[in-house]
């Protein structure tokens, strides 16, 4: 369907080198459009995503349950956003898994450049999404490894300084999985389909944020206004992924977003990509397909999906809107 990529058009650049150096303007390469161009003033102030209290999700009382479940369902369909506190992961942990990266980013530039990466995986220190020649690039760098699968785990492409990271990054992704596969089981539940529905099918599809919590920039669009995020202390922001809306057949909902650039203060956030099975095609699940509501979507691999984005770049949701069945 696509070839995979084999190197970055252009010369990378560093955005945090060039945030050091270019003290009045930024190189146009990273000017976008004015209808494209994110704005605190173009939000709504007092407007928030919504804040479940996951802390009787698995407990004894079921009004209690039912009431976090259906604050869920509202969730996912009318925002595809949501944060959640009390989750279970523990709120040091959280604060450590952050720092940690904050300090890699703050190596020396040699230090960092030994992980490099290209656009055949991502995987490693970067500066760019997409391998469009001249395309207007975002003003950010990260660092993308694998957590899971075991077979594509490779700690020789996760930093090794500061010391302790990589522990560190493996016990956040352990408490984050568990964290995903509890939430995948509210969707499933949600949806009429069995708790165990959505991991069976094909084992992910959401995203876990946990935000920068001093430094507010992501954006949802909720009807024709954008929401400016406002992160809860200790919260992951949920955010449910195109391959859930495509398995939903559009009863949950993934939401376009965007970030906003802070001219005076960093942002460090972690997305963990609680990413589907690579192989297994991913359709509406025949439990949800009607007369009434025929499938909205072809099938398609989460590998041919990747592939996809990746040699287009985040392109709003014109991403999933482009993958539904012509009639």
């Amino acid at each position: 369907m696509f070839n995979s990529p084999p190197d970055w058009p252009e010369p990378i650049i560093r955005v945090q080198s060039l945030s050091q150096t270019c003290i009045d303007s930024i190189p146009e390469r990273y000017i976008k459009t004015p209808n494209d161009r994110p704005s605190i003033n173009s939000s709504i102030d007092d407007a928030n995503i919504p804040i479940i209290d996951l802390s009787d999700l698995y407990g004894g009382d079921k009004d209690a349950q039912l009431s976090i479940l259906k604050q869920i369902s509202e969730a996912c369909n009318e925002w595809g956003f949501f944060q959640i506190v009390n989750h279970g992961v523990s709120p040091d942990l959280m604060d450590k898994a952050r720092e940690t990266w904050r300090q890699f980013f703050h190596l020396p530039m040699e230090v960092k450049q030994k992980y490099a990466n290209s656009p055949k995986t991502y995987e490693g220190y970067g500066s760019r999404l997409g391998i469009e020649k001249g395309a207007i690039l975002d003003w950010s760098d990260y660092y993308f490894l694998h957590y899971l699968p075991l077979c594509l785990k490779d700690y020789n492409k996760w930093p090794d300084l500061p010391p302790s990271c990589r522990e560190v990054f493996d016990d956040y992704g352990k408490e984050v999985v568990k964290l995903s596969g509890r939430l995948m089981k509210a969707l499933s539940i949600n949806l009429g389909l069995g708790e165990d529905f959505l991991q069976n099918a094909f084992g992910g599809g959401m995203t876990m944020l946990l935000p920068d919590d001093q430094v507010p920039g992501l954006q949802v669009r909720k009807c024709d206004h954008w929401i400016t995020v406002k992160p809860h202390r200790y919260a992951f922001i949920v955010n449910i992924g195109d391959q859930i809306q495509v398995l939903s057949n559009a009863i949950y909902k993934s939401v376009e977003h965007r970030v906003i650039v802070n001219s005076d203060k960093e942002r460090v956030s972690l997305a963990f990509f609680y990413n589907p099975k690579s192989d297994i095609p991913i359709e509406p699940a025949k439990e949800l397909v009607t007369l009434d509501k025929p499938a909205l979507y072809p099938a398609m691999t989460f590998d041919q999906y990747r592939l996809f984005i990746r040699m287009r770049g985040p392109r709003g949701k014109s991403q999933v809107e482009s993958l539904k069945s012509r009639t």
